[in-house]
């Protein structure tokens, strides 16, 4: 299996103050928005946002909250093992929001499908976004496209696509996985 790396430490560091910048460009100062990690990649990017946006933006009081989607999923009764679902940690309503959906990698589309209707138990959100960090731009078998984009990458159905954070024992970086053909 071949290994490239995308983002190094540096690049992934830029990339986050760009999407914070394009954030901040379109909600201000995020009194009507709430930012929303889909659980359980989204988590680490989402706070990592959240920490830059406070530290570095000086935007304080912002919503973030942390939804899992398994259940919701079209495709969770055709897996052979069990599946473990991750916590929904979303104390406020979205009713009349600005949700931004934040998710590590947008692949087919069908976890940001199952977002759509989980998020519809805690209100109607005025507007919905969705910010990834990578697009696989031509491997979607729904039609969404992210509205912030850190990095689009065009895949193949045999290569992955995985971030790394520290937060997880990792080391900050975004690689692309080839397995080889035999």
């Amino acid at each position: 299996m071949g290994q490239k790396v995308l983002l190094d430490n540096n690049e992934l560091r830029l990339t986050l103050h760009r999407l914070c910048c394009q954030l901040i460009e379109n909600h201000d100062d995020f009194a009507n928005t709430v930012l929303i990690g889909l659980q359980p990649r989204g988590k680490y990017l989402v706070k990592r946002l959240q920490e830059l946006l406070e530290k570095d933006y000086n935007k304080t009081d912002l919503k973030v909250g942390f939804l899992d989607t398994t259940f919701f999923r079209d495709d969770f009764r055709r897996r052979d093992q069990p599946l473990l679902a991750n916590q929904t940690e979303i104390n406020f309503l979205v009713e009349g929001k600005n949700v931004v959906f934040v998710d590590d990698v947008l692949y087919t589309g069908r976890s940001v499908r199952a977002a759509l209707d989980a998020v519809q138990s805690f209100g109607r959100p005025n507007e919905v976004e969705l910010l990834v960090l990578i697009d696989r731009r031509f491997s979607r078998h729904l039609p969404i496209q992210p509205d912030y984009v850190g990095r689009t990458v065009d895949t193949i159905d045999s290569e992955r696509v995985t971030v790394e954070w520290k937060e997880e024992g990792g080391s900050d970086k975004v690689c692309l996985l080839r397995t080889e053909n035999k």
